[in-house]
């Protein structure tokens, strides 16, 4: 060891936060809620102007045939971006999800009949594979366990907000002609009636898209020093407008020579190679054209087979996303419709089983409630969950959340039976308990599935099959849920779709308390121990430098 200190190589905990990344990371992910949550709030009167059918009990079918239209084919291709994303990079798969975002907003705009929004809503789902791809690029670029629940914690935090404008969006523009006929009535938005909302969801996209090409960078550990036009592209525009210093990516060999030369002390410090009986100075940067007498060449370690990337654990994770997707999209559709739905009446009960009824809200305190369900997801998303996974710790925090699920559950159809005075005390713990336990669970699985993974190059897979897992789930738990409920509200019981979801939360405690937590800093492992094999079989033990009493001593340990 050197008698003016040893290695000096940046440890984890001294990584700073991706704050940047990050931000950049999240203007792509806004324009995905905002375009997929705007045409929930006209689909219904959508599909009532195509005239396909009289009777009004039948238009919620086709509405729902539109959204699971998305959901499946999401899910047919979810796994193909992924493991297509583990070979070409992150960035690229992102970048094409969007533009087939803003493509089948643009189609669904102009769409006149149910085939048309349908085939919209199935190009949207089978050219977006961002969900999984998302994960993994956040994975990536959180590499110090400590970062990881308030990096987690952003992405849903987005997708809150995005819902929150997309809804209000698609509400305020659609059938511009009827509500400002003056400015409207003869154009083309009154024979395309839903296109507005449609044209501003593809110009937000089309930001959101301009945003990544120019300012994201790609993590995939073999991709991330390709050459990127993009991006030398926003560090000219930076340039120009903030006089920002000009970036030079920097090749894969480049970057490894920075990395010694960390080690070794000082950027500016003179290093000297010891292969003759006289030491020869190279400088402490190297270029491509003239390359250093030795060489920091790592070897490549194989990436792992698909079998390889679905162990136990895995498996057992993507499963839980499947179980969960299913009950809480079910609550989802569950919760407006026990809103809305009449109140009980004392003749028809028969307690504890047979009851209906709802809280008979009118329309507009509905969407306020859940405009405040949003701002409440928010704030349990970036304050609550990193708060509580510090304290337990990802796998913990995902256990209390499932085994607290079933009784949400079990009680939520009670409610409607309170006084009057109590129903909004009662509304409000719903809400409260749904979103703090989704603003905790969907984070916490995301990064014990990160964290289980064998490699960084499988990553892509196993977030694409997590993702498609819940895709189809969320596809199936609508219409379970639904048909379900149309049974219990012909026998008497209200509360028997809430009590079948809840069961199937049940069914998730065997896989979740299954699942076993893997630490951060065990991530790649065996990629790790190759590399340094690789590195303390290599030349660099003859590394010299020269100390202040000009004697040659060995900073690396032999």
């Amino acid at each position: 060891m050197a008698r003016h200190g040893g290695v000096s190589a940046q440890t984890p905990d001294n990584t700073p936060f991706p704050y940047r990344q990050l931000a950049v990371l999240a203007l792509c992910r806004i324009c995905e809620p905002i375009a997929f949550m705007s045409i929930f709030p006209y689909a219904y009167y959508m599909v009532k102007d195509f005239k396909i059918t009289d009777d009004e009990s039948k238009v919620s079918m086709y509405v729902g045939m539109i959204t699971s239209a998305f959901a499946f084919m999401e899910c047919m291709s979810g796994i193909f971006w992924g493991r297509l994303s583990d070979r070409i990079g992150r960035k690229k798969v992102l970048l094409g999800g969007l533009f087939g975002t803003g493509l089948s907003m643009l189609l669904f705009g102009f769409a006149q009949s149910l085939p048309v929004a349908m085939l919209a809503r199935a190009l949207g789902g089978a050219l977006n594979g961002n969900i999984g791809v998302l994960q993994t690029t956040v994975a990536e670029l959180v590499t110090v366990e400590k970062h990881q629940p308030r990096a987690y914690s952003i992405m849903p935090s987005v997708w809150c907000l995005g819902t929150i404008f997309g809804a209000s969006l698609g509400g305020i523009l659609a059938r511009p002609a009827l509500s400002l006929p003056a400015w409207f009535e003869g154009t083309i938005f009154e024979t395309f009636p839903y296109l507005l909302p449609n044209l501003v969801c593809t110009a937000v996209v089309a930001f959101g898209l301009t945003v990544g090409f120019l300012f994201l960078e790609e993590t995939h550990e073999d991709r991330k020093y390709d050459h990127d036009r993009g991006t030398e592209l926003g560090q000219w525009l930076l340039r120009k407008v903030w006089g920002q210093p000009a970036y030079e990516p920097l090749s894969d060999k480049d970057a490894s020579l920075d990395e010694m030369s960390t080690m070794l002390g000082d950027d500016d410090a003179t290093v000297y190679r010891s292969t003759d009986s006289s030491p020869t100075l190279c400088s402490s940067r190297s270029s491509i054209s003239e390359p250093p007498p030795f060489s920091l060449e790592k070897e490549i370690v194989r990436a792992p087979t698909v079998r390889d990337a679905f162990t136990m654990q895995t498996c057992l994770n993507i499963v839980c996303y499947g179980i969960l997707a299913f009950h809480t999209i079910s609550l989802e559709q569950l919760l407006p419709i026990l809103m809305s739905r009449d109140e009980s009446r004392g003749e028809d009960r028969s307690l504890p089983f047979y009851f209906t009824g709802g809280f008979h809200l009118s329309t507009q305190t509905n969407g306020l409630i859940l405009s405040i369900q949003g701002v409440l997801q928010m704030f349990a998303q970036l304050i609550i969950f990193p708060w509580i996974s510090k304290k337990l710790g990802s796998l913990r925090t995902f256990w209390l959340t499932i085994a607290l699920y079933p009784f949400l559950y079990i009680m939520a159809p009670y409610l409607a039976l309170l006084p009057k005075s109590l129903r909004i005390p009662g509304i409000v713990l719903l809400l409260v308990w749904k979103v703090t336990a989704q603003a905790l669970s969907y984070p916490s699985l995301a990064i014990m599935l990160a964290n289980a993974s064998p490699s960084k190059k499988v990553l892509g897979t196993l977030n694409g099959a997590a993702a498609a897992s819940a895709s189809v789930m969320r596809g199936f738990g609508p219409t379970v849920s639904g048909a379900v409920d149309s049974v219990g509200v012909q026998i008497g019981m209200s509360g028997l779709a809430w009590w079948t979801i809840a069961g199937v939360a049940m069914i998730g405690w065997a896989p979740a308390f299954a699942m076993q937590e893997k630490r951060k800093n065990t991530l790649f492992s065996k990629a790790s121990d190759d590399e340094e094999a690789s590195f303390d079989t290599s030349d660099t033990d003859s590394v010299l430098t020269l100390t202040l009493d000009g004697e040659a001593e060995d900073r690396l340990p032999k």
